[in-house]
């Protein structure tokens, strides 16, 4: 069994990235279950999708302690959401800095040192500047594609697996952005933090 959370702000495509980790690990013969259990699809609001994979999955709700990865397209939601790693687990987060409204409007000030406060708390970080890579690659939406190049990479699935995923899920006018994204983040020499 294994699971992965996807968290993120409103606009930046989880949905999407959950899309091809269902179809990567269905097409890898795994019984899938996909939820966008809470958030706002509104930008700026927190987006958490699950994806659990197994013989056989009977919820896609993955409980405090339980997500064997954590895709955070946004440093602030990594450290929201950390606890829900579980021992050994890891988190692969994008670097990049989405002001939520509280900062926005001088209510609260964006934490500083996420990814040494997440490193301290023993949590394994693979930091990602992926709205460069996704720049490079054409497009600065491919975010969360670059990210699950960057998942892609150290998974057990064959690398043309995760290729076929993205082309039998992302519309066929975007693909090329985003067959570039993806190989730009699996080939991204990642780097603990």
């Amino acid at each position: 069994m294994g699971s992965v959370m996807i968290v993120g702000v409103g606009g930046q495509g989880t949905l999407l990235a959950s899309r091809i980790l269902g179809a990567v690990y269905t097409g890898a013969g795994f019984d899938v279950k996909v939820s966008e259990v809470h958030g706002m699809s509104q930008r700026g609001g927190s987006v958490v999708t699950y994806v659990r994979y197994g013989d056989r999955v009977a919820s896609p709700i993955i409980e405090k302690g339980g997500a064997d990865i954590i895709l955070a397209f946004e440093k602030l939601e990594a450290l929201r959401y950390f606890e829900y790693l579980k021992k050994g687990g890891k988190i692969i987060v994008n670097t990049q800095e989405t002001d939520p409204m509280p900062v926005i409007t001088g209510a609260a000030v964006y934490p500083e040192n996420i990814l040494e406060k997440l490193s301290a708390a023993g949590v394994a970080v693979t930091a990602v500047d992926a709205l460069s890579l996704a720049r490079e690659a054409g497009n600065q939406k491919a975010v969360n594609v670059v990210l699950i190049g960057v998942l892609a990479a150290s998974s057990d699935i064959p690398e043309a697996d995760w290729i076929a995923a993205v082309k039998s899920t992302v519309p066929e006018k975007l693909q090329e952005i985003n067959l570039k994204a993806f190989a730009l983040g699996y080939s991204h020499k990642n780097k603990e933090e």
